[in-house]
């Protein structure tokens, strides 16, 4: 199993900007433009919770993520109208209502997420809401083993890892870790099921 990474990220990030022919444009205008697709009473998968300074990591992780079939919230392409730089009680009317519409919540830990100020309440709510919250670690380099203790804490929810499935070598494939050997498939951990040893 493997975490993900900034490099990858932007890689991916890059790769679909090279195909559909957006090279010239920023990752910010890019994500914002699939804006026009948002339907109010979509449901997602996954709210992922991020800060906007990463906005090419985001890219290329929202990216990974539908590859692999999950539709995905981010905030600041679906509801642009939200100014997530100041607090107040509209955001977080509108990101309340977005979080009881997706499933989960994934807590990137890209380069600026201490900076952010909605992370930590975003991450506090949909765990107490749904008990459905998990750490998305995203490492500079993978460190070639599938152990993460998050700082503080963040130590304290599971996290997401991702693996080729058995099935098919060529398709990735998430999954919900306590430890290197305390794991569960993505999609039965979404269905109820928690982090079991494997030897």
């Amino acid at each position: 199993m493997s975490f993900f990474t900034t490099t990858q990220a932007k890689r991916t990030a890059q790769s679909f900007k090279e195909s559909r022919n957006m090279v010239s444009k920023s990752e910010a205008s890019i994500l914002a433009e699939s804006a026009s697709e948002f339907n109010r009473t979509k449901y997602y998968d996954i709210f992922l919770s991020h800060s906007f300074l990463d906005a090419s990591t985001i890219l290329g992780i929202k990216v990974e993520l539908e590859r692999m079939g999950y539709s995905v919230y981010v905030d600041w392409i679906e509801d642009k109208q939200l100014d997530r730089t100041k607090v107040n009680k509209y955001t977080a009317r509108v990101l309340q209502e977005r979080m009881n519409q997706s499933k989960c919540l994934f807590f990137a830990t890209s380069d600026n997420h201490s900076n952010s100020k909605w992370m930590p309440w975003e991450l506090g709510f949909m765990d107490g809401k749904k008990d459905k919250a998990a750490i998305l670690p995203v490492l500079d380099h993978d460190p070639g083993n599938d152990s993460y203790s998050g700082q503080e804490y963040l130590g304290v929810y599971p996290y997401i890892v991702k693996s080729t499935t058995q099935e098919n070598t060529n398709k990735m494939t998430l999954f919900v870790s306590e430890s290197s050997t305390n794991y569960v498939s993505f999609d039965a951990w979404l269905l109820g099921q928690k982090p079991t040893e494997r030897n």
